[in-house]
């Protein structure tokens, strides 16, 4: 008897109901068992099935492959075509768009001309006394008078520095128009003289405020305290009348500003002086040293030695104050090793130029008899040496034996508020200047605090030095993502999302005005209407800065591109940005150093524009192409867009697709020049 497992029996059903009708009907009659004749040829009708199979397969496989090559040499006759069609037309297709860039260049240029002649003949006509810096006679005059007025209060002499100021921006646009080199080191000279003389003047005011400390002291504190501001300068002076041991310092509160001294100087004859210049007249001094060690003359040199001074070059202001006997601070001893130099084209200084310097307090008036008599001295304004040379002398010993830079003299404290019209996108940091070296040193420094909610920042330093507030040039750098759109004829819209911020600029016909949720710090150039080259000078001033210059790729990581490519690129979206949006693609970064991939759509209407509106365009040195992927796509290729043609330019593979109503905004070369200008200034497509 033949006993089955329920498994065994449902295995032999399953065999069996594969087997032809009748071997399983033969099969069932045996009691499930197949001999061997029958096993053979089921064995043969498998492989038979088999061998139909794979043979259908294979056919298949063949006529998908003859398929595969029949669309592929199509698709490389069409591609053929289309390179041959390219070919035909590069050579008009390159002139017409040389022929573009120059007609519209050539326009620009006679404007600028015109404007220039414009504005010189509206200075002439404006006959208000205020000299023409380009003229060598006029701006000469203009000094020597200016040295020679006995005027020291100190309201006139803001008034009269304010004047100075403008001739100074004046000279800096003459020098930004790349004059020829002889005019260039005459600007420059002149442009140095005006700074000298502008910090004479200054000193001279305080000199005469500090000699009058005692007729206006504070009756609570018995010292004398004064600021005087306009909306350039700000002048706080601190006279020590009472030399209380106590002392601790003083708080501006008006201005937020204020210092802390050390007892010697609580009990000494001194007076503090913080001025603030919303200008920054030293910062250009050490790029001119580092563009040319050897200085462009030696008249140069001697004015800039003597702007740090704060004295006038001897011969254009009859003499100058002090004599050989009259001290001088000595340089502190500080450290056995070289201060950390600022780089300037890393950092910015931001909020102008912090001067804070200590002077021997003049003599004060004695009432004597009914008679108010006083001390007169030639000396002019003396600093008052700190650290002394006893304290130096002691720290030099000591750092000899200790191998530190421990200061035996205690350091002088200083509170600034930040400006209300600089936006620090990080912490400041803090760098005096060097005089002797000319640049920004970090070092002398110490114990720096930032009060982020009260925009307030304290610190020490070894001595008196002047100081500034800097931030990192690319702290907004590399870019996130970009857009260019149109918000109608002649008018644009720039939105770059930074690294910390976002920013956009609207640019309508020659004019830019910049927009951004952040107001701190921006609202005095927050909608004014300016050139781009104004509005790029007033944003970087302001701490926001998306610009880039020939150093920045030291700085930024970038997706590096062809130079070449990339501007021409910028100059055929300026022609165009009045009817055709732009954007950032991530595909960029994947396409190599040669070739540019950006979003492209054509846009007349002034709204957002809708994402599925974009296409992705590949642009190379000899080719541009719309690309069959979209921005979501898993992965890139450069597959040609089917229906869509090969151009020399990207602006006729633009055209190519283009509405008739598009086809009419043809953009006004002042607009064209704006666009291009910040294209070129922020580089979008290798800084993002």
């Amino acid at each position: 008897m033949v006993t089955w497992t329920r498994k065994e029996l449902k295995a032999d059903i399953s065999h069996q109901e594969k087997m032809p009708p009748k071997i399983a009907k033969s099969a069932q009659k045996k009691g499930g068992k197949l001999s061997k004749a029958e096993k053979e040829q089921l064995q043969k009708e498998e492989d038979e099935r088999r061998q139909k199979e794979d043979e259908e397969a294979r056919l298949l496989a063949e006529k998908e492959e003859q398929e595969r090559l029949e669309r592929e040499r199509k698709e490389q006759e069409e591609h053929q075509k289309l390179e041959l069609k390219d070919k035909d037309r590069r050579e008009d297709e390159l002139n017409e768009l040389r022929h573009l860039v120059e007609e519209n260049q050539t326009a620009v240029t006679k404007w600028e001309t015109d404007s220039r002649a414009k504005a010189k003949w509206d200075r002439y006509m404006r006959c208000d006394g205020s000299p023409d810096p380009s003229v060598q006679q006029e701006i000469n005059t203009f000094i020597n008078l200016w040295c020679e007025d006995p005027e020291v209060e100190i309201k006139p002499i803001l008034k009269e520095c304010a004047l100075a100021l403008r001739l100074l921006e004046e000279l800096e646009g003459m020098l930004r128009d790349e004059p020829e080199p002889a005019d260039a080191l005459r600007y420059q000279e002149t442009l140095l003289s005006i700074q000298t003389l502008i910090q004479s003047k200054l000193d001279h005011s305080t000199e005469e405020i500090l000699k009058w400390a005692n007729a206006h002291s504070d009756i609570e504190t018995g010292n004398m305290q004064t600021v005087v501001q306009d909306d350039i300068i700000t002048l706080c002076l601190w006279a020590n009348l009472n030399k209380n041991p106590r002392f601790k310092g003083f708080q501006f509160e008006e201005v937020g500003l204020g210092f802390e001294l050390p007892k010697q100087l609580a009990v000494s004859d001194v007076a503090v002086r913080i001025l603030h210049t919303h200008y920054d007249h030293l910062s250009h001094l050490a790029n001119l040293k580092s563009q040319n060690p050897s200085r462009m003359s030696l008249g140069l040199e001697t004015r800039e030695e003597l702007l740090l001074e704060g004295a006038t070059p001897v011969g254009e202001c009859g003499e100058t104050e002090g004599d050989d006997s009259t001290p001088t601070p000595m340089d502190p001893v500080i450290d056995s090793y070289e201060g950390q130099v600022v780089d300037l084209q890393q950092y910015t200084p931001l909020g102008g130029v912090f001067y804070c310097d200590v002077f021997r307090l003049p003599p004060q008036s004695q009432q004597l008899n009914g008679w108010e008599m006083r001390e007169l001295l030639d000396t002019g304004l003396q600093p008052f040496p700190y650290p002394t040379e006893q304290t130096q002398i002691q720290g030099s010993a000591s750092m000899k034996l200790e191998d530190s830079g421990v200061l035996t003299s205690p350091p002088v404290g200083v509170t600034v508020t930040l400006p209300d019209s600089v936006l620090f996108l990080e912490d400041p940091q803090v760098a005096r200047w060097d005089p002797e070296g000319q640049h920004w040193k970090t070092d002398c420094i110490s114990e720096t605090s930032y009060d982020q909610a009260e925009r307030k920042i304290s610190f020490k330093m070894d001595s008196f030095y002047a100081f500034t507030l800097l931030q990192d040039s690319y702290a907004n750098m590399p870019f996130q993502s970009w857009e260019l759109r149109p918000l109608g004829q002649d008018s644009a819209l720039l939105t770059i999302t930074a690294a910390l911020t976002e920013v956009s600029i609207t640019i309508k016909g020659s004019k830019c005005m910049l927009q951004s949720d952040q107001e701190r710090g921006l609202n005095h150039i927050l909608g004014q209407w300016m050139s781009s080259s104004e509005l790029q000078k007033a944003m970087v001033s302001a701490g926001v800065n998306i610009f880039v210059n020939q150093y920045s790729d030291k700085y930024v990581s970038v997706n590096a591109k062809d130079p070449l490519i990339e501007h021409t690129v910028y100059e055929q979206m300026a022609l165009l940005s009045s009817a055709f949006a732009f954007s950032w693609s991530q595909w960029n970064t994947q396409c190599g150093h040669e070739r540019l991939v950006l979003q492209v759509c054509e846009h007349l209407d002034p709204v957002p524009v809708r994402e599925d509106s974009w296409c992705v365009y590949l642009l190379g040195a000899r080719r541009s192409q719309r690309l069959r992927i979209k921005e979501h796509s898993e992965a890139f290729s450069p597959e040609l867009d089917p229906g869509s043609e090969f151009h020399s330019t990207f602006l006729h593979m633009l055209r190519d697709g283009m509405s008739p109503a598009g086809q009419e905004r043809r953009s006004h070369h002042l607009f064209v020049d704006a666009v291009h200008r910040l294209l070129r200034a922020t580089r979008p497509l290798t800084y993002s």
